[in-house]
């Protein structure tokens, strides 16, 4: 009988694996580190178990674990000592973040590093920009000319690739613009194209030490309820010269993945966050899940959605899952 196809291509293990469509590597992954100055610290965070806040030292080192394990990209975070209203410290070139990616790149010439380029970690009202006092949101305009002053340390420090997550219209224009002009025409950017205003982001404030001192951030992310809108962001971040679009977070919003990868021919990175992240993580505690099945299980999803780049904390347990 025809119908029986499907389970004469499913009884034999190598057959399986010779039809299966959608497959994992460590090519696929960008894992995230969290710098913070001083020397020799490697502090767990209590919402993210397995996750740290590194100092640089710390962070070279972990890159030869990284590496052993067969992972190549990292995305860094910065948690510098002082914090103004502009986060000046990510505007200069002895800053946390220019220093780290000096460092890292020193040590490990062949570690794609990406920077993260915001305000939330190095200001002290913990938004994304500069606050306009008189609505007490971002004022979008003076944030792109300090974003670029960013971008232009990241690069001149050595950086792989930009991410720029604040969110601000233009962003991606007004960065290949400054960047072209300076001579890193070749520096490539991955847009946090679609990111949500999402409650999925809690533990990530406790690793950055970026939590909002008011209000939050649904002015400048978008509204997790539109579809239409989060394709039209991710065409506009194209049109705009991304080379790399993201959807963040992944898990509630594998049907933006899915509509964006018909949209467009570029690649297609997604954020599994912090919440997504302690979730399984407590689960697996708990006894609640077979944690390693369901894990890999996930990441399947991602990749079966549309994305090519998986940014996420779990990358170093899929690493040593997939040896």
């Amino acid at each position: 009988m025809s119908f029986k196809r499907f389970r004469r291509t499913r009884l034999n293990n190598v057959l399986r694996d010779l039809v299966r469509e959608t497959s994992l590597s460590t090519n696929d992954f960008i894992y995230p580190l969290f710098i913070k100055e001083g020397e020799g610290i490697k502090a767990e965070v209590s919402s993210m178990p397995g996750v740290f806040q590194m100092s640089i030292d710390v962070a070279v080192k972990e890159c030869e674990e990284l590496k052993k394990l067969g992972l190549k990209s990292i995305i860094l975070f910065g948690i510098p000592e002082t914090k103004d209203s502009i986060g000046s410290d990510s505007l200069c070139d002895h800053g946390i973040i220019a220093r780290a990616i000096r460092a890292i790149k020193e040590a490990h010439s062949d570690m794609f590093v990406v920077s993260d380029l915001c305000f939330c970690e190095y200001t002290d009202h913990g938004h994304c920009g500069i606050i306009d006092h008189k609505t007490n949101s971002i004022n979008n305009d003076a944030t792109l000319e300090i974003s670029v002053q960013q971008a232009l340390v990241h690069a001149k420090a050595g950086v792989d690739m930009i991410a720029p997550s604040g969110m601000m219209d233009g962003i991606i224009e007004a960065l290949r613009d400054g960047l072209d002009s300076n001579g890193f025409e070749n520096l490539p950017i991955m847009a946090y194209s679609t990111k949500f205003s999402s409650g999925y982001y809690g533990p990530f404030r406790d690793v950055a030490e970026s939590a909002p001192s008011f209000g939050d951030r649904s002015t400048y992310q978008m509204d997790g309820a539109n579809l239409r809108e989060a394709i039209s962001e991710s065409i506009e971040d194209e049109a705009q010269g991304a080379d790399i679009l993201m959807v963040k977070p992944v898990l509630a919003y594998l049907d933006v993945v899915a509509k964006i990868k018909e949209t467009t021919s570029l690649p297609m990175a997604v954020y599994n966050v912090s919440g997504e992240y302690a979730m399984l993580k407590n689960a697996g505690a708990a006894g609640l899940i077979d944690y390693d099945r369901v894990l890999m299980e996930t990441m399947i999803s991602f990749k079966r959605a549309g994305a090519d780049i998986i940014i996420s904390y779990h990358a170093k347990e899929v690493a040593a899952l997939l040896k």
